[in-house]
């Protein structure tokens, strides 16, 4: 008797071993991004870094983990910071970081959330002790490049100590502002103390102005003092070669005063010795 055969069985076979060579490739073949690194892990410790883009092999027994080659941001949680002078500053910051050791990263953290915590921690510490060293107006205008300079050095100290694969590459400060019920009566203070300053310098200014005028009037009482004793020098070196001259002009000095006066009234003789030179001219 002859066995029949089924024609389907290559198919099934060549199916099965499609789906195994498939399990094979998934298994031992996989994919690394242009933007992530890999961190290929066996039994839990890590193998072998992977940087470069492409297909890689594994061993089936192999876990790979992927992480961001990038630089990465996260936003620190809003916190309520005492400065020097004891204001309360409400402070908003993000730091920005990248995974500079994937074996390190992984033994430390393991994944991104849990690095988000923990930076988080360490960036509000610093920010703490560094806007504590301050007063609330160098932390909200004065200073506040030298601040977030100060903190991220701070806070890259930290993590190299805690050996976590993370490479700080800045720490920035978004809002610093007072808390909304204390900003009028800063405000207020502020601005009672420049209109205080203006004052100040206001005085400063008027005493200045005081002496620079003494000074301006005695140096032109002194310069007029001299011409005057100049003048009645010249006057009486000439009064003494002309003595009509002399009388001549203390008459014209004489004229200008008593009759350049507005509504003054005279009342004299014609024949007054007064007139002579209104009768005889410069020979009287």
């Amino acid at each position: 008797m002859s066995r029949i055969r089924n024609p389907s069985t290559p198919l099934i076979a060549a199916g099965v071993a499609a789906v195994g060579a498939l399990f094979v490739l998934s298994t031992t073949v996989y994919q690394v991004d242009q933007r992530q690194q890999a961190l290929v892990v066996r039994f839990g410790d890590p193998v072998r870094v992977v940087l470069a883009p492409g297909l890689h092999l594994k061993a089936p027994i192999d876990k790979v983990l992927r992480f961001d080659k990038r630089n990465i941001d996260i936003a620190a949680n809003q916190e309520e910071v005492t400065a020097a002078d004891q204001e309360k500053l409400v402070v908003d910051a993000f730091v920005r970081y990248r995974i500079s050791d994937p074996r390190q990263f992984y033994r430390k953290l393991g994944r991104e959330s849990v690095a988000r915590d923990r930076l988080d921690r360490i960036v509000n510490a610093a920010l703490r002790e560094q806007i504590g060293r301050r007063n609330s107006e160098d932390v909200i205008a004065g200073k506040r490049g030298e601040i977030m300079e100060d903190i991220r050095i701070e806070v890259a100290r930290q993590v190299a100590a805690s050996q976590l694969g993370l490479e700080i590459i800045d720490v920035r400060i978004k809002r610093a502002d007072l808390p909304e019920p204390n900003q009028q009566a800063v405000f207020e203070r502020m601005q009672t103390a420049r209109k205080q300053e203006a004052a100040e310098l206001r005085a400063i200014g008027d005493q200045q102005r005081r002496e620079i005028v003494a000074t301006a009037y005695e140096e032109a009482e002194k310069i007029r003092g001299a011409a005057d004793a100049q003048r009645a020098q010249l006057f009486a070196s000439s009064f003494g070669r002309d003595p009509s001259f002399a009388a001549f002009y203390r008459s014209m000095q004489a004229y200008e005063h008593a009759l350049g006066q507005g509504d003054t009234t005279l009342v004299l003789s014609p024949d007054s010795a007064f007139f002579k030179y209104f009768d005889k001219g410069p020979a009287g």
